[in-house]
């Protein structure tokens, strides 16, 4: 049974491997453009990713209008990601 999905705008695709949803992620859907600093980045794991290494929860707060509870969900879901993904896996597929 696959447990990961997407749900970038409302796509409900999954997979069986987190890697899997971070490419589907990275090709698939547009790029975002980071609130706080500008910077363009793949929509999804990369964005939460690039939202908290970067930046404050506060900066974060502040440009996305976000509530305590939907900072602590995206932290969960990069905490959840980062435990399993082969990121070496993901950065070969990416740029092979």
């Amino acid at each position: 049974m696959p447990r990961w999905e997407c749900a970038i705008e409302g796509d409900d695709s999954q997979f069986d491997r987190v890697e899997e949803l971070i490419v589907h992620q990275s090709t698939d859907h547009d790029r975002i453009t980071c609130k706080v600093c500008g910077t363009v980045v793949p929509d999804g794991y990369f964005a939460i990713k690039h939202a908290f290494d970067e930046h404050s929860r506060a900066e974060y707060v502040r440009a996305y209008d976000a509530s305590a509870a939907e900072v602590r969900r995206r932290e969960n879901i990069k905490e959840s990601i980062e435990s399993e993904a082969d990121m070496n896996e993901v950065i070969e597929r990416l740029e092979g």
